[in-house]
């Protein structure tokens, strides 16, 4: 699964902008994102939906929202016996998400109460509840710090995260759950990859410094921002000079290709399995430097593989991008094995929830059994396509046991012909830690992610 550290992040997704329409306006808005998030619309598909012009403003209030859905629930439960209808809830639990810690909020509570009534009088769906939230907001001003301290004895309102959700990170991480939690409703960081073909990181650093850009090294090729913004406003966007991508998603390429002996008298054959939107498939080939390398690129969604060749020619790179499925090969494959496959492979993005807060409340816990069968077909599709002495990187962005260690302790059981060479395993959010022996890497801040590098033994 390509990661959202993959993507250009849209401006300002948490910061909100100068200019703004009215508040009750967004908090209508808002309201109508987080009711398509429970009714299973991916929260990037439902900022999508808003007017451009407003959805800066929208997205800054409905991140914060997701974050502490748990809480504003917990909050509404105690404040109304009965679940108001689906567009009042939403509303009511929006402005109960925004509200409940003074010190974080990005209005006064007072206001987000006026102007989340004034919203729903405003709307022909929630004009009916007004006065029903106008009296729960109220109440809530007078007795906030009694019902924050009753909800704080459940788990989901603490935590801001699924029951289910809570208990299997405590069964899979057992000394470090809290802090992926904890981790989970932070800020993300802006981490950029430098393009070494075209620029060094020093080089980067000093462009950034010269336009008073704060920013740091991270890991091999990465620099990370102290303070998000658009990307068109960072010095060598549109010359290729760099790409937005997590820490942990940037050890991709270097952990399948380096120490890869090269071919004699062939470029090198690389394939990344599930490509879109292109920011693995680039780095590979910034990674290759001057070694020939040749890159297919693979993606079964026709749409997503446009992402792909815009990234490309964004970087000056190129390489070969094929529409089709990785687990049938018999439809796309040449028959030549690849001297090393990545597999980015689909999963539950339990390690992004920071960059999208929406995935912990659409994912259900039988996604993870459904989506692990799905792990194992591309596994088992993919490992005869390695040539002998050659490689395959599995990684997830994903901090479950099931879809990281699991796994590959079932394909290694399966696969004789199978070694595992040093890989960092499973990377909790801000951690750095590894579970198969690497050092630590220096990666600063960065999403959770699995990774495991597979080797064909020869003959």
């Amino acid at each position: 699964m390509a990661s959202s550290s993959d993507l250009h992040p849209s401006s300002g997704a948490d910061s909100v902008p100068h200019a703004q329409p009215p508040l009750w306006r967004q908090l209508q808005l808002c309201a109508g994102v987080l009711a398509a998030v429970r009714a299973g619309t991916s929260g990037a598909a439902a900022f999508d939906a808003v007017d451009p012009v407003l959805r800066p403003g929208v997205q800054a209030l409905g991140f914060h929202v997701l974050r502490w859905l748990g809480r504003a629930e917990a909050l509404r439960r105690h404040l109304a016996r009965r679940t108001p209808p689906p567009p009042a809830d939403a509303l009511l639990c929006s402005a109960l998400a925004l509200a409940w810690q003074a010190e974080q909020a990005p209005y006064e509570p007072f206001t987000l109460v006026d102007q989340t009534v004034e919203a729903a009088k405003r709307d022909s769906t929630t004009r009916a509840q007004a006065s029903f939230i106008n009296a729960c907001l109220r109440r809530f001003l007078r007795e906030r710090a009694e019902l924050v301290a009753a909800t704080d004895r459940e788990p989901v309102a603490q935590w801001n995260h699924p029951r289910w959700w809570i208990e299997r990170l405590k069964r899979d991480h057992p000394r470090s759950w809290q802090k992926v939690l904890e981790a989970n409703n932070a800020h993300a960081p802006m981490t950029l990859r430098v393009n070494q073909l075209k620029t060094g990181v020093g080089e980067y650093l000093h462009a950034l410094e010269l336009l008073q850009m704060k920013a740091h090294a991270v890991g091999s090729s990465g620099v990370q921002l102290d303070r998000a913004r658009p990307v068109r406003q960072l010095p060598g966007f549109e010359e290729g000079e760099f790409s937005v991508q997590d820490a942990a998603a940037q050890l991709a390429a270097p952990l399948l290709l380096d120490g890869l002996a090269p071919p004699v008298g062939r470029p090198l054959r690389v394939l990344d399995a599930c490509a879109a939107p292109g920011g693995k498939t680039a780095h590979l080939l910034e990674h290759a430097g001057q070694q020939p390398v040749e890159v297919t690129a693979l993606e079964v969604d026709a749409q997503r593989s446009l992402r792909i060749g815009e990234t490309l020619q964004r970087l000056g790179l190129s390489a070969r991008v094929v529409v089709a499925d990785a687990a049938r090969p018999e439809q796309w494959w040449d028959g030549t094995p690849y001297d090393a496959i990545l597999l980015d492979a689909p999963c539950t993005a339990s390690g992004i929830v920071r960059r999208h807060p929406d995935v912990r409340w659409l994912r259900r816990e039988s996604d993870i059994e459904q989506l692990a069968v799905q792990q194992a077909t591309l596994l088992a599709s993919l490992w005869p396509l390695v040539r002998p002495g050659g490689r395959l990187l599995y990684c997830t962005c994903s901090v479950f046991r099931d879809e990281g260690v699991h796994q590959i302790d079932a394909f290694l059981a399966h696969n004789t012909d199978a070694g595992l060479l040093p890989s960092p395993g499973h990377l909790l959010p801000q951690s750095g830690r590894n579970a198969r022996g690497l050092p630590d890497n220096p990666l600063g801040d960065h999403d959770g992610f699995f990774y495991a590098l597979l080797e064909k033994h020869p003959g």
